[in-house]
């Protein structure tokens, strides 16, 4: 029995014509449960204001990649958003993975698994010493992919709103000790 066709895909530097299907991919940052207190259509707004800042004003540790199916008909299927950071507790060049989408109907395809490969290889050529990415505890297909990838939990951030009005917090009666 033949083995059913994988589309073959390239990952080439975005340009500007690809800013409307980036931005399209927004969405899939918010395509799950996200934590307490976190309201999608708000969610939704902070990072598609941020990657349309990041394609407008292209500073120059952001680098923007497309996947795209070749073909007869070649189709963007996912997109990469790389920053070139200092790791803040070694100081070592890093590269931070800001934003990594495949377009909806095309999971499981391997263009998850191939945009991380490219952002390791990008980031060796770089002389980053680290790769690292934040994602939200609900979206576990991610979560999944990424540890299948080698990437491992070093850094849990944790929040609490600030409510208005309220006295003192259990900790702020606490003795020294």
């Amino acid at each position: 029995m033949p083995k059913p066709h994988r589309p073959s895909f390239e990952i080439r530097p975005a340009t500007p014509d690809d800013t409307g299907f980036i931005l399209s991919l927004a969405p899939r940052f918010v395509g799950f449960a996200l934590p307490k207190g976190r309201r999608k259509r708000e969610t939704l707004a902070g990072i598609r204001a941020d990657i349309e800042r990041a394609l407008r004003d292209a500073p120059p540790a952001d680098h923007f990649f497309v996947a795209e199916e070749t073909g007869a008909e070649p189709e963007r299927v996912g997109f990469l958003h790389l920053q070139v950071q200092r790791d803040f507790f070694s100081g070592a060049r890093a590269c931070h993975i800001s934003d990594l989408a495949v377009a909806t109907g095309k999971d499981g395809r391997g263009i998850g698994f191939a945009l991380l490969a490219h952002a390791e290889t990008w980031a060796h050529g770089h002389r980053c010493k680290l790769l690292t990415l934040g994602v939200f505890p609900g979206n576990t297909r991610a979560r999944a992919l990424y540890e299948r990838a080698g990437f491992t939990t070093e850094l849990l951030r944790m929040t609490k709103p600030v409510r208005q009005g309220v006295g003192h917090t259990a900790s702020s009666r606490a003795e020294p000790g």
